[in-house]
């Protein structure tokens, strides 16, 4: 027969601060290029947005420019969801990639 112990730490003494000033905090930005019919773009703006965070959506299919970025950052491919997280390109990193760049 196994037997779980717990142990507990008594705190005394211990002092609360409230923050009387906001935070300088700076939020990231991300857009994402994009195409309405790729799958992996969809699962990536739904991720995103499930996260409350906002970006910018770019259709690579309505905009000439956007394609050439998205070409020249991918050494001439049309790889799609490129997206530019605080001015660092990520080539269709997929979730799991999404969940740790978000997090850092």
């Amino acid at each position: 027969m196994s037997m779980n112990l717990l142990t507990f730490r008594i705190v005394r003494n211990a002092q609360f601060y409230k923050m009387t000033e906001p935070i300088n905090f700076i939020p990231m930005t991300i857009k994402v290029y994009g195409a309405d019919w790729c799958s992996d773009c969809r699962i990536a703006k739904n991720f995103i947005k499930s996260k409350g965070i906002e970006f910018e959506y770019i259709d690579i299919m309505d905009d000439g420019q956007a394609i050439a970025f998205v070409e020249q950052a991918n050494n001439g491919r049309r790889v799609i969801p490129t997206l530019v997280i605080d001015g660092i390109i990520h080539t269709n990193p997929g979730i799991n990639g999404l969940m740790k760049i978000l997090a850092e």
